[in-house]
């Protein structure tokens, strides 16, 4: 967790790092934290999904082998194997489906916490599925129980994201 210059966390350590950002931003400047947590998270998908297009162009992050016709064989690849394009997966589960599924959530629901428990609920179930069809990296392989590291750390997301938007919708209820 601390060994950035190991490779740190990716997504999950940058994620920790915005929200701790977040909160004391939100406290500085006597902003609800849900609320602008709400507006950040429902950006995010944009971002996310040019970033796995950018990683998919650098031939970065790629799948596990496949004999499906789909597969791409990548540049940067030194066993030359036909991959998943699990960066063209990501991009459009994590970027597209995860931006109008927010999107949608957001038109029916303005409590506050509803969009950012949807967010990190919603991400880290398509992460820990998407990471099924992408390889382990090199340095890690599989961790624990057959899961990689992605895996691993989604599921604490899974679990954040379901409490905060159980609570969001329970606590704005009693205040309707």
């Amino acid at each position: 967790l601390f060994f950035i210059w190991e490779g740190g966390l990716s997504f999950h350590g940058g994620l920790i790092g915005v929200i701790v950002s977040l909160y004391i931003y939100s406290y500085q400047h006597r902003i609800s934290f849900l609320r602008l947590a709400d507006s950040i998270c429902a950006a995010m998908p944009i971002g996310l999904g040019l970033v796995r297009i950018g990683n998919f162009l650098n031939g970065e992050l790629y799948g596990r082998p496949t004999d499906g016709a789909w597969g791409f064989i990548f540049p940067t690849d030194p066993y030359g194997f036909a991959r998943h394009p699990s960066q063209l997966y990501e991009a459009f589960f994590e970027g597209l489906f995860l931006f109008f599924l927010l999107l949608l959530i957001g038109a029916k629901n303005n409590k506050h916490g509803v969009i950012s428990g949807s967010f990190l609920l919603a991400y880290g179930l398509i992460r820990f599925f998407i990471e099924y069809f992408r390889q382990p990296d090199s340095h890690m392989g599989f961790v624990a129980l057959q899961l990689s590291m992605g895996q691993l750390l989604s599921i604490p997301m899974v679990i954040v994201g379901l409490v905060l938007l159980t609570k969001s919708l329970r606590k704005n209820e009693a205040i309707s």
